[in-house]
This record gives C-alpha cells, sequence and structure tokens, in this order.
C-alpha cells in the first residue's frame, strides 16, 4: 500500500508518517519509481507508534525499542529492555500521580454536593 491508504488506515497525516520513517520508527520499501510502500504489519506499527506517543514516550525512546519490535539481537534486546523499563517506570508514576489527581476531585465534588444539598435543605 502506498502513504496515503497507510495515511488512511491509521488516521496517521502522511507528514506524520514520514516523520516516523525519518526517526527510524517505520521502514518502507520504495517502488520502481520511488513511491513509499507499506504492508499490513505497517498499519499496527503505526498504532503502537501512536498508542506511545499518546503516553507521552519520545520518539526517541520509541525508536530505542524499534530494534527489538523488529529483528532483535542480543544487545539490541538489552538496550531495548531497559528503555521499556525506563518507560514502564515513568508511566506507573503518571498513572499513580493521575489516580491520586482524580481521588482528590473525587473528594471535592462531594463536598461541593453535600454544601449544595445542605444549603437547599436550608432555604
Amino acid at each position: 500500500m502506498r502513504i496515503g491508504e497507510l495515511s488512511a488506515r491509521t488516521g496517521a497525516s502522511r507528514r506524520s508518517l514520514r516523520y516516523y520513517e525519518q526517526q527510524g520508527l517505520l521502514v518502507s520499501t520504495r517502488s520502481p519509481s520511488g513511491q513509499r510502500c507499506y504492508n499490513d504489519d505497517h498499519v499496527q506499527r503505526v498504532a503502537l507508534i501512536q498508542t506511545f506517543l499518546a503516553a507521552g514516550m519520545s520518539t526517541m525512546s520509541i525508536a530505542q525499542m524499534v530494534p527489538c519490535m523488529a529483528e532483535p539481537t542480543t544487545a539490541k534486546a538489552l538496550h531495548a529492555l531497559a528503555v521499556m523499563n525506563h518507560e514502564r517506570a515513568r508511566l506507573t508514576s503518571t498513572i499513580d500521580s493521575l489516580t491520586a489527581a482524580r481521588e482528590a476531585l473525587d473528594h471535592l465534588i462531594e463536598v461541593n454536593r453535600s454544601f449544595l444539598a445542605n444549603a437547599a435543605d436550608a432555604a
């Protein structure tokens, strides 16, 4: 498939797909006329890249994990594992912070609901 179809199937812009390729996150083949060619595996790869980016991972971190996702060697797998463990710890910390913020917000919502209920009863 060409870049336009990959874009349509993934929701990633053509510009983003070119950027992913430039950063080493995605590898395409070229047609005789020089057009980028992708296969169905690229759809899943782009989805994974988008998931990681949405979680706040940098393209550099993702690029360091890519060799393990494609053709791992022992050295690449060890390095990728270290990056993955770092990113997992960062995500866990972020999730914990978000959970604490949500719990604090839930408490404030309940306090305000109680206040409004008591104010309505007093009126």
